[in-house]
């Protein structure tokens, strides 16, 4: 027994291992050739104990050598004893990293596969050649299997070093849709930037927000140059070149759209080939260019509000009025509506509205008017225009133009005609002026039965005289260049209440 308790003396006394560096791969091999003799003695003192204990018991078990029961119990002890250690324990290594113990192993393979492995995987996300820090030492041990360390719990505590190292190198590159635009260093200051622009285009309706462009933050560790949040935000936020809509409003001009765009005329052509420029009508959608910015914001709002029911209306036939025209004999009331709806914004703009409900709050009352049915005189205005010559050629649009070199605001069209060409009524009314007007030059004014007022500009001659009814298409006067011309045309104005309107909106 006293040369068995010397063994696990020997077992238990500390041998410390060595670094990676040269010096302590020696001094590992020279602690290995020790053990192994220390294991090698130990098997034979177990084999040759064991066997001895082995006759001892099986001779008493056949009653050739007498054993007392004192000796029995203590030969059962020491071969339980040895099975027990054989079982339950293993030679080990306390893994100490710095004078700290990080874990126990059975082999110094698994720590030296568990840093290469922790290296190759620094080096890979780092984008240099990164090493484990600390000087690795190794202490003898006899430890219960159950307690020895896996690689990978050796892995996690060198992987621990290295998420250190990482986290003050991290930084986080912004990439929109592919494109990147570049790298911040606070991953707080970045989330709260992002969310602040999502902030500003939210209501108390609004139920979603998100970004419609794909964006990606990614974790980046070589990196060259930093932004700043507030550098970053106005790279997101810079306008990109787009296409969206333009619905042509009342008096809207194609020049003064190309205008308010910041676009030229040939530009907002361009982007719309399919339309006639010189029959623009209210309604008509145009494609036009508009800034939005890098990252845009779609939001979906849910909004409960009202609406105004359009009146019915009844028609009452009136034989003392033209055909066409119409009053109101008594007014309806509007009704009222509550809508619920999901609405679509992109950066503050609605791109679609889909109605969930909507409930009858209040009926609206019906609006009774009267139509004529007296047919017109030939001289009366029919509501609507023809072109006042035969060609449709418009040298100038309404709206602003650069005359000269300078800005200039032209309140009709230039159309093209010859000299001496005819110049037609638009539509039947009452010539109220047909003189000389400044820069107009010769000029006819009619009235329609409507109160609208055309001009016919630059003339020649006239072949009208002021207080005469005419009719659509009646020659008035000659074409020429008198007033304010730089050559034969008509110049042709529509005015509503005094104020000229684009008469492209009014010409088929």
């Amino acid at each position: 027994m006293e040369q068995w308790k010397d063994w696990l003396r020997g077992l238990a006394a500390r041998r410390p291992g060595a670094g990676r560096d040269g010096a302590g791969e020696t001094k590992s091999a020279q602690t290995r050739e020790q053990l192994a003799l220390y294991w090698k003695a130990g098997r034979e003192w177990s084999r040759i104990h064991f066997r001895r204990w082995t006759h001892l018991f099986h001779g008493a078990a056949a009653g050739n050598r007498a054993v007392g029961p004192v000796s029995f119990l203590l030969v059962s002890a020491a071969l339980g004893t040895a099975l027990t250690i054989t079982t339950l324990y293993s030679t080990s290594y306390a893994v100490v990293v710095d004078g700290q113990q990080v874990g126990v192993v059975a082999d110094q393979n698994v720590v030296d596969q568990a840093i290469r492995t922790v290296e190759a995987q620094g080096t890979q996300l780092l984008g240099y050649d990164f090493q484990v820090q600390g000087e690795v030492d190794y202490q003898f041990a006899l430890t219960l299997k159950s307690e020895l360390s896996q690689e990978r719990d050796i892995r996690n505590y060198f992987y621990g070093q290295l998420n250190e190292v990482s986290g003050q190198l991290r930084a986080y590159e912004v990439v929109v849709d592919g494109r990147s635009m570049g790298v911040v260093k606070d991953q707080r200051a970045l989330n709260q930037m992002l969310e602040g622009m999502k902030d500003q285009y939210t209501t108390e309706n609004t139920v979603q927000a998100e970004f419609v462009e794909q964006l990606d933050l990614n974790s980046v560790y070589a990196v060259d140059d930093l932004m700043t949040t507030a550098e970053m935000q106005q790279a997101l936020e810079a306008n990109a070149t787009g296409e969206t809509t333009y619905t042509v409003q009342k008096g809207d001009t194609f020049n003064a759209i190309a205008y308010a765009n910041d676009m030229s005329v040939s530009d907002l052509k361009a982007l719309n080939p399919g339309l006639d420029i010189n029959r623009l009508m209210v309604g008509d959608v145009l494609n036009v260019k508009q800034l939005i910015p890098t990252l845009s914001v779609r939001t979906l709002d849910h909004e409960v509000y009202t609406q105004p029911i359009q009146c019915p209306v009844e028609e009452v036939e009136d034989s003392s009025m033209y055909i066409g025209d119409t009053k109101v004999l008594t007014q309806g009331t509007p009704g009222e509506a509550r809508v619920e709806a999901d609405v679509v914004y992109v950066n503050g703009y609605e791109q679609e509205r889909s109605i969930l409900s909507s409930t009858t709050l209040r009926e609206p009352t019906t609006t009774v008017m009267a139509v004529g049915t007296k047919e017109k005189p030939k001289t009366a205005s029919k509501g609507y225009f023809i072109w006042p010559t035969s060609s449709h050629r418009i040298n100038s649009y309404f709206g602003g133009r650069n005359l000269w070199g300078s800005y200039d605001y032209h309140s009709g069209l230039d159309i093209h005609a010859s000299y001496g060409a005819t110049i037609k009524a638009a539509d039947g009314g009452t010539v109220t002026f047909a003189g000389w007007r400044g820069s107009y030059g010769n000029l006819v004014i009619i009235t329609h039965d409507n109160g609208i007022q055309t001009y016919y500009a630059h003339n020649s001659s006239f072949l009208v005289s002021a207080g005469e009814k005419v009719y659509q298409g009646q020659p008035i006067a000659r074409a020429g260049s008198t007033g304010n011309s730089s050559g034969p045309h008509c110049h042709f104005e529509v005015r509503i209440g005094g104020s000229a309107v684009n008469p492209l909106n009014y010409l088929p």
